[in-house]
């Protein structure tokens, strides 16, 4: 006796739907699966520049987003006007050179910048002592200050060793990215 499968017949009460394009392939993701605290803060500070206030992220399975609190800022931008040196009343000196405008690089003088924009802050509280002060000898990775930035607070780290000469930002004001905050003499 054999044992023959027999396969089902096809119902041709119910008509069949037409067949639909097949769907595309999505493309590959790229994305990757995780992001790290540099990339965060670098959107941050993106963010911190861009007109937009809320700007949503999502890398894997991390998701979040970054919004701005208040009006959108404005820039003005104004023309700068340099004034000419008058002229020396009838007098024999030779006339000095004209000063830059800039800050002026010391040798031997590191400039620890901010990496993103944000609040300045040189104490973790208000009621704390600040990180360092001039004179105060810093070594790579101490902490510095803390800058915040959406509701994160950033701490900055000291990228070189040696003597703080200078704080070049009051505490509680408003840094852009790449603004100097403090000047360390190498050594």
């Amino acid at each position: 006796m054999s044992t023959s499968r027999k396969k089902p017949a096809a119902d041709k009460k119910t008509p069949q739907a037409p067949k639909a394009a097949a769907p595309r392939p999505a493309a590959p993701r790229t994305t990757p699966t995780s992001i790290g605290l540099e990339e965060i803060k670098t959107l941050i500070a993106l963010v911190g520049r861009e007109p937009f206030q809320e700007f949503e992220f999502e890398a894997g399975d991390m998701r979040f987003r970054i919004r701005k609190d208040g009006p959108a800022p404005v820039v003005h931008a104004a023309p700068v006007v340099v004034a000419a040196p008058l002229a020396p009343a009838m007098s024999s000196a030779p006339a000095a050179a004209p000063q830059p405008v800039g800050p002026v690089d010391e040798p031997g003088i590191h400039y620890v910048t901010s990496p993103i924009v944000g609040t300045f802050y040189r104490a973790s509280n208000p009621s704390a002592a600040p990180y360092v002060s001039p004179g105060d000898y810093v070594k790579p990775g101490q902490t510095l200050c803390i800058v915040e930035a959406m509701k994160l607070m950033n701490e900055i780290e000291s990228d070189v060793a040696g003597e703080v000469v200078k704080v070049l930002v009051e505490n509680g004001t408003p840094v852009e990215y790449g603004e100097r905050l403090y000047a360390v003499r190498i050594g």
